[in-house]
């Protein structure tokens, strides 16, 4: 039996396509009535018929769907959630030389860079004790219901890659985003909406569509912007007066004439050009409707902190979030920039931290009120920490720099223990003190795949020649954060 994903509906299409060609050209009668057959198997094939339809897992899956709160820049693990008093105790003191010798700066320039001490003040929340600052009042509150890893670490210290690396497992553009990659393995359950969406609440991180985009897998798993303002999704609505009666001729019309095509070639880009029209068809009326909150009580709305429901925020994103999860996406991504601070880092901090704080909270709370937190996985973090060391002195511009050996993330829900924090760093916050609980950008990606009930090493896709994963020859499942 073949695993998912190891090569059925890829590149071996052309192997086929070249196959057919040949044999209607050599007019030989049993190899037309073997071809006959081979399309009449395809084109009943589920996957063929619809590429997002629900594939089997490799084993029980603990995640029916994934929510990735992705704050891109890197969010300051020791102003959030990893105290270290010695810093501030040193403050102004260089860095010492045994730890400068393994450091990599992205931009700061001086020989000895002084440490940087927390202008927050940290307290221990819960029963689990978890430290958390004060900057994160709300989080500090669902401590009980996350685990918090502090010891990620990555191979980019250039922002543009590293959320390259942290979302398609490869370092420059081309590769399939998580999202992309969870569709084409699991498929969706979400009939009237996108398998894979994303939302945009304040800017576009730097590397855009790319850590959301399908790459080399076919177009059907793409992740899908929903914009904040206006139509949902761009150039979804009909032109005035095309009724629906009349669009649904229309699609039917196409739909038959690419169903021709699709069982004369096997090519899958057709087949998502059949789910594309049909999926755009059905998300007018269902996107509108998804971003429409005006059903949410005002007890929901006050959760999530969502003041005017028809203004754009990281709150309202979130209630959203959870309305995908309802309705059946399998991936839902949230994007919240600016989180890069090499300087004005108080005030930068400050604000970042109050736009996100409530919704994340309220998010967690909500689905697990509602039953949906057991199998929603749910991620929150960056795609790189910063340093313990001060980038600008002035005490305005204050800043850090980059930071990949240890960097902290949290996770909920979908199979996640509760209320753990995993990793510690050594006393300067610079690396971590037991290797055992390092977790590599791939490893969070294989333990997200094997959340969801995938093999990491299992959901290949062949592509000019080789097979490519979402964790490229690395990769293993951090079994400490499962529960």
């Amino acid at each position: 039996m073949q695993p998912i994903g190891a090569s059925t509906h890829d590149s071996e299409t052309t192997i086929d396509h070249s196959r057919r060609q040949f044999f209607r050209a050599s007019g030989l009668s049993l190899a037309s009535m073997a071809l006959t057959s081979l399309l009449n198997a395809e084109s009943s094939s589920p996957r063929r018929i619809n590429p997002l339809s629900i594939q089997p897992a490799h084993h029980a899956p603990k995640a029916k769907r994934v929510i990735f709160l992705f704050m891109v820049g890197g969010p300051s693990q020791l102003d959030l959630f990893e105290h270290k008093p010695e810093i501030s105790r040193r403050e102004g003191e260089p860095l010492p030389d045994t730890f400068l010798e393994k450091a990599k700066f992205a931009q700061i320039q001086a020989s000895k860079p002084k440490l940087l001490g927390t202008r927050w003040k940290f307290a221990r929340h819960g029963k689990s004790g978890a430290e958390v600052s004060e900057l994160l009042p709300h989080t500090a509150k669902i401590v009980d219901h996350i685990t918090i890893l502090r010891n990620l670490h990555g191979d980019e210290t250039n922002h543009f890659f590293a959320e390259l690396h942290m979302n398609t497992g490869m370092r420059q553009p081309g590769g399939a985003g998580m999202g992309a990659w969870a569709t084409y393995g699991l498929g969706s359950m979400a009939n009237d909406l996108p398998g894979f969406v994303v939302l945009n609440s304040v800017s576009r991180p730097r590397s855009k569509g790319a850590i959301y985009s399908n790459g080399f897998l076919p177009s059907a798993y793409q992740g899908v912007p929903l914009s904040p303002k206006g139509d949902p999704i761009v150039n979804l609505a009909s032109p005035p007066g095309f009724s629906r009666p009349r669009q649904r001729r229309t699609i039917d019309a196409i739909k038959g004439l690419n169903e021709q095509r699709l069982a004369a070639t096997g090519d899958p880009e057709i087949a998502a050009r059949v789910s594309a029209y049909e999926m755009a068809f059905r998300l007018q009326l269902s996107a509108p409707e998804l971003m429409d909150l005006k059903g949410e009580s005002a007890e929901t709305l006050s959760l999530y902190g969502v003041g005017d429901p028809k203004q754009p925020s990281f709150a309202r994103d979130c209630l959203i979030a959870r309305r995908l999860a309802e309705r059946g996406t399998r991936f839902i991504q949230i994007n919240h920039t600016d989180w890069d601070h090499h300087s004005h880092l108080i005030p930068g901090l400050t604000n970042n931290c109050r736009a996100i704080d409530q919704g994340s909270a309220a998010l967690i709370l909500d689905l697990k009120r509602r039953g949906l937190l057991d199998d929603t996985l749910v991620i929150w973090g960056g795609e790189m920490g910063r340093s313990s060391v001060a980038q600008i002195t002035n005490k305005e511009q204050i800043g850090r720099d980059h930071h990949l050996s240890a960097f902290t993330m949290w996770m909920a829900g979908g199979g996640v223990k509760a209320g753990e924090t995993i990793g510690s760093t050594e006393e300067l916050g610079c690396f971590p003190v037991d290797s055992s609980d390092a977790v590599h950008v791939h490893d969070l990606q294989a333990t997200i795949l094997h959340l969801l009930g995938l093999d990491h090493e299992l959901l290949t896709y062949r592509f000019q020649g080789r097979d490519f994963r979402l964790t490229d020859v690395y990769g293993e499942v951090f079994h400490k954060a499962l529960a």
